[in-house]
């Protein structure tokens, strides 16, 4: 049956000739997701080390939780994410494995970050689909971000 449904998806007229699927045991898959999730308050506390901490973080935990970053820019005050995710994991855990994981160890090795919040991460964050707009779209919109 796997191989049936990976002659479909070749035999497919894909739009994006450029998208690449990943093939885990029953599922064939691309699943990508822009992410924007805050520091509470939205404080500017993602600044002098703090912000290549987070992201070398998120990177650490590719493998274990299913995903793979694709795009990632932290700024003082907010993170995007562009995020290609197993849908056997499923996104909204895969945002608050990454939130928790994040403020934990932030927290600790930046005792700063306890002084001025009660916790790292707001509770809220966006998550979109990359579907409506082309992946390259959302790579050059966080790129963009940088500069601001």
């Amino acid at each position: 049956m796997y191989n049936v449904l990976l002659k479909e998806v070749i035999n497919m007229e894909i739009q994006n000739v450029t998208k690449k699927y990943k093939k885990g045991n029953t599922t064939i898959y691309s699943c990508q997701y822009h992410i924007i999730f805050c520091p509470k308050y939205r404080r500017n506390v993602l600044v002098d080390g703090i912000d290549q901490r987070l992201k070398e973080l998120i990177k650490e935990k590719e493998k274990e939780w299913d995903y793979e970053v694709l795009e990632m820019e932290v700024m003082p005050d907010h993170v995007h994410l562009l995020l290609d995710v197993n849908p056997k994991e499923g996104i909204y855990n895969v945002v608050n494995h990454i939130k928790g994981y994040s403020s934990n160890i932030l927290r600790q090795e930046f005792p700063k970050l306890r002084t001025r919040l009660p916790t790292l991460w707001s509770r809220t964050k966006f998550i979109s689909t990359v579907g409506s707009v082309s992946l390259e779209t959302v790579k050059q919109y966080i790129e963009n971000q940088k500069g601001k």
